[in-house]
């Protein structure tokens, strides 16, 4: 299985790096995981709606832009779905079951997915009602994804 992230804007935080690096070398054994980052769009901290919508759609561009066409698309979305991390486990055994093996989760800049990742999305999951900065989530969806493929695999969590 390949699972890809895909995520606007550099980390600059150590702490952050650190921890990504330590969960991406756990999943190093049972699953080939890549990061792929991309550039936010410079953009003034007081935007029109239509800038708004321009800042988005630039990154959109980008993000689509790292993810091959027949890869099942995860975005990190404030409306998506509430999921344990259970039921994330169950959905992608089940992706894997039917021959979907190249999933790539997508979280956006500091305004969010533009609309054409939206719906190029085939499931949308929401990390709760909490607002995360996106650098943050970045470590929290490495942590899931650890932990999903450990459910999968029926082994032990050490929490």
């Amino acid at each position: 299985m390949h699972i890809q992230i895909v995520a606007v804007g550099k980390l600059k935080e150590d702490y952050l790096v650190k921890g990504i690096a330590e969960y991406a070398k756990r999943l190093g054994p049972y699953i080939k995981l890549t990061i792929s980052e991309v550039p936010d769009e410079k953009a003034p901290e007081q935007l029109s709606a239509s800038e708004e919508a321009q800042v988005k759609q630039r990154e959109g561009e980008r993000i689509l832009a790292q993810i091959k066409p027949d890869t099942y698309i995860i975005a990190a979305a404030i409306q998506g779905e509430l999921m344990t991390s259970e039921k994330l486990a169950s959905h992608i055994e089940d992706l894997a079951t039917y021959g979907r093996s190249q999933i790539a989760f997508v979280i956006g800049g500091s305004l969010g997915l533009s609309d054409e990742v939206l719906k190029r999305a085939h499931l949308k999951i929401s990390f709760g009602r909490f607002t995360y900065p996106h650098q943050l989530l970045r470590l929290v969806l490495v942590e899931q994804v650890y932990r999903v493929v450990k459910i999968m695999r029926g082994e032990p969590y050490h929490k």
